[in-house]
């Protein structure tokens, strides 16, 4: 009997010789298959034996450790961590929308239906439009994008608009710091991404989609197209899904890098061909979108948890999580972290939880100093807000806010300072230019906070640099500029030695500032 190895085609695994890995396993005569990573990205390259026990795992194999696996020579050692299902790391998850990540091969519709695949779309085509939104509503499943606006709202107005056309649009612009959540699912398990967008589609009457993923995913370009190819060869695209005579097709539009474009209505003007600007609302996508057409407009993760609420019911959706914040979050873990990766879990789950027992805290082994959730315009979280639970609602209490969840960490050597200062540079070069409080409130930001670190007119520039983010939260067109100011007022309320300030007086020119001008509602991330 031949054996059956897993060698990972994630970009991650890649990145560290996965593929040179795969070529040596096959020059010695063995099967290989590609999955994708199973997201314990420290392991990497991951290969997995098949055995009577199940799949058994290999850490950090290289070209040169093929021979020695092959005959056993690293069963007793560190590096084989038993069979990968049951490893504590994944058992402790709960795993929804990367429930076949890892497990499968990504291409593999076969695969992708033995494991679960298409029971939703299949109960949404023999439902009306409306039950199939009112499904998505009863989950309580909200935008994971970072806005977290709730997604059964967002479908029902494109449902009852009027016209004669419409689109389901995918934004795959993952750019936030940390974050490869979106990535690692059209890497590794594509269908889960069109079965989403062709539930959508049905339920408001869309006929077209379009994925907006980044050029620098080339991996995930690559596999969602062949996915997309098969997808149309097998019916799931195209003239009658299914064969239920209902049109949706689906195509791939690369991005060119800009930041702003993970916005939805820069996303929405890039698709158009023109160059990615924040639209003023109203009117809103949903009503006047793509082309000026009712247009649903989530990200990955939010149209990947679609097939499994409508193949078990939005009840069963809606009964995890905690709050208004129900189902699954797709945590990553990154930065300066001993095991980075993806852990999948219920909204609630305390923060503390995955950075210090899913992450194992910091890699250089030396205190973690803050952690930043959300991307580079979330908040700086010291270890004292570690027990926050992760929750729309009490991250925004917390003046803070959960994002695409992105969990990036840091240790004793950060420069907090610094980092408020890099979060108005990012501003300044990724805004789209549209509005003055964020195209010029960004550049004067970064020249106030060089003046404190100076140490000039320290007291008048506290007090400039609080006015000023006001000013760019309350009047920014979008929260490109109106969530910039959160990551310089963590940083500086928690860590005010780092901008060469006493806390008293750091605590005094927040204090002097109205309730309103320190509110951090002003949007969702870009």
């Amino acid at each position: 009997m031949s054996t059956t190895v897993w060698v990972p085609c994630d970009a991650a695994a890649v990145s560290v010789g996965a593929d040179a890995v795969a070529e040596a396993f096959a020059a010695a005569g063995v099967t290989v298959r590609r999955n994708g990573s199973r997201g314990m990205l420290w392991l990497e390259p991951l290969v997995e034996v098949e055995t009577d026990r199940g799949r058994v795992g290999y850490a950090n194999v290289e070209p040169t450790d093929v021979a020695a696996l092959l005959a056993g020579g690293l069963d007793d050692t560190d590096r084989c961590v038993g069979v990968v299902d049951e490893h504590p790391w994944l058992v402790r998850q709960h795993r929804v929308t990367f429930a076949r990540v890892g497990v499968v091969e990504p291409t593999d519709l076969a695969a992708y239906r033995a494991h679960g695949g298409l029971a939703g779309l299949e109960r949404a085509l023999t439902l009306s439009g409306e039950q199939v939104v009112a499904e998505v509503t009863e989950s309580g499943l909200r935008g994971r994008g970072g806005a977290g606006f709730p997604a059964g709202i967002k479908w029902d107005t494109v449902r009852t608009a009027s016209a004669d056309l419409k689109f389901v649009c995918c934004n795959a612009d993952e750019g936030d710091s940390g974050t490869f959540a979106d990535r690692m699912l059209i890497e590794g398990d594509p269908f889960t991404l069109i079965e989403g967008m062709a539930i959508a589609a049905v339920a408001v009457g869309a006929t077209e989609g379009f994925v907006y993923l980044r050029s620098e995913y080339p991996h995930a370009v690559r596999t969602l197209r062949r996915a997309i190819e098969i997808a149309y060869a097998h019916g799931l695209l195209g003239a009658s899904v299914l064969g239920s005579g209902r049109r949706f097709d689906l195509d791939v539009r690369v991005g060119a890098g800009a930041y702003i474009c993970g916005e939805e209505t820069s996303m929405l003007d890039s698709l158009e061909g023109k160059r990615g600007e924040v639209r003023a609302k109203p009117p809103i996508p949903a009503l006047q979108g793509l082309f000026g057409r009712p247009t649903v407009v989530n990200n990955v993760l939010t149209l990947s948890a679609v097939p499994m609420v409508l193949a078990d019911g939005g009840a069963a959706y809606a009964a995890l999580g905690t709050g208004r914040s129900r189902g699954t979050q797709v945590f990553q873990l990154a930065g300066n972290v001993a095991r980075g990766g993806i852990v999948e879990a219920d909204f609630g789950i305390p923060l503390r939880e995955l950075v210090e027992d899913f992450g194992g805290g910091t890699a250089s082994g030396r205190p973690v100093k803050a952690v930043q959730v959300g991307g580079p315009l979330g908040a700086y979280l010291p270890p004292s807000k570690f027990d926050l639970p992760t929750d729309y609602e009490e991250f925004a209490a917390a003046d803070a806010m959960v994002g695409h969840g992105g969990i990036v960490v840091f240790d004793d050597s950060m420069d907090a300072g610094a980092m408020a200062r890099f979060a108005m540079e990012f501003c300044a070069k990724e805004s789209c230019g549209k509005c003055t409080p964020c195209r010029v409130g960004s550049t004067r930001g970064v020249e106030v906070i060089d003046r404190i670190r100076a140490g000039t007119q320290r007291d008048a520039n506290l007090v400039l640099l609080e006015d000023l983010c006001a000013t760019m939260t309350k009047g920014s067109l979008c929260a490109m500029g109106g969530l910039t100011p959160m990551p310089v007022r963590s940083a500086l309320e928690h860590w005010p030695e780092d901008f060469g300030v006493e806390p008293a007086t750091a605590n005094r020119a927040t204090d002097a500032m109205p309730e309103s001008a320190t509110s951090t509602h002003g949007g969702a991330r870009p």
